[in-house]
C-alpha cells in the first residue's frame, strides 16, 4: 500500500498537478541511478561506467578525508564528503549508515558526480581553494590508505563527472578536473597542515595520494554520450532514460 501510494506521487511529477516539486524526482541524482543500474546488468568491454565482476553501485555515500582532525581544532579540518555514486568492490554501513569501506581484495572504485547544471563545488567552509575535484580525488586516497588496498592491485580506479555536453562544452569543468590543477591544490592542503605541525600527512601524500594519482582514470563524461552507448546495446532502455533525462532538463533550468 505504501509503496504504490509513493509511485503515485511520483507519478504527479509528469502531470499538471505534482504533489512536489518535479525536481524531487527528475533530477541528476536519479538520473546517476538509472544509468548505472542499466550498466550493473550489461557488459560493456572497455567503458569508464563498466562493472567488473563482482562489483556493485551505491549512491550517496560518504568517503573519509585524511583532513578530518587538525592540530589547531577546527580551523583546518572537514567533514566526510559526500559521493553521489561508486561502482566497485566495497561494503557500506560498517560504522554508520552511508560510510563506505574497500573491501580487502577491491579490484575496482571508480567515484562518480552527477550534475545537470551546476558546477563542481568550489571551496570548503575551512579552505577556500579546497574544491570539489580535488577534495574527492583525496578522499579516494584516503579511503584506500584505510583499506590498506594498495592503488596498484587496483584494475580500475577513477573519479568522473558525468554531466550535460552542453556544460562540458562550455569547459565548466576543465579547471578543476585538470591534474595540475587536483595535484597543486592537495599539495597546498597538505603543506597547510604540515605548518600547522601535522607532521604525517607529507607521509600520506608520498604513500597514498601520488600512488593514488598516478592510478586514476580522471574524466568529464556527458549523459550524451551515456545514453548513446546504452542505445547500441538496449535501444528501448535508452529511449526511456534520455525521455527521463529530457524532463530532468526542463525541470532543473
Amino acid at each position: 500500500m505504501v509503496m504504490e501510494r509513493i509511485e503515485a506521487m511520483l507519478e504527479s511529477c509528469t502531470t499538471s498537478s505534482p504533489s512536489f516539486p518535479s525536481t524531487i524526482l527528475y533530477n541528476e541524482s536519479w538520473l546517476l541511478r538509472l544509468a548505472l543500474d542499466w550498466f550493473s546488468t550489461h557488459e560493456v568491454p572497455n567503458h569508464p561506467l563498466t562493472f567488473l565482476e563482482g562489483a556493485r553501485w551505491f549512491s550517496e555515500s560518504l568517503l573519509p578525508s585524511a583532513f578530518l582532525t587538525s592540530p589547531q581544532g577546527t580551523r583546518l579540518a572537514e567533514g566526510w564528503s559526500h559521493i553521489d555514486g561508486v561502482i566497485g568492490h566495497f561494503e557500506v554501513g560498517k560504522a554508520h549508515k552511508a560510510d563506505l569501506s574497500l573491501l580487502s581484495d577491491a579490484r575496482q572504485f571508480v567515484v562518480l558526480e552527477a550534475k545537470m547544471f551546476s558546477p563542481l563545488a568550489a571551496k570548503t567552509g575551512n579552505a577556500g581553494y579546497w574544491d570539489q575535484a580535488a577534495r574527492t580525488v583525496a578522499c579516494v586516497a584516503e579511503t584506500l590508505r584505510l583499506a590498506d588496498r594498495s592503488p596498484s592491485d587496483l584494475f580500475h580506479l577513477g573519479f568522473c563527472v558525468l554531466a550535460p555536453q552542453s556544460k562540458i562544452d562550455k569547459a565548466v569543468f576543465v579547471e578543476q578536473m585538470s591534474r595540475d590543477s587536483i595535484r597543486l591544490k592537495v599539495e597546498r592542503r597538505v603543506r597547510e597542515y604540515t605548518e600547522a605541525g601535522d607532521q604525517v600527512k607529507n607521509r600520506w601524500y608520498a604513500d597514498w595520494f601520488q600512488p593514488t594519482f598516478q592510478k586514476m582514470d580522471i574524466r568529464t563524461l556527458s549523459w550524451e554520450e551515456v545514453i548513446a552507448v546504452i542505445e547500441k546495446y538496449d535501444l528501448p532502455s535508452a529511449n526511456s532514460i534520455n525521455t527521463f533525462y529530457r524532463q530532468c532538463n526542463q525541470s532543473n533550468r
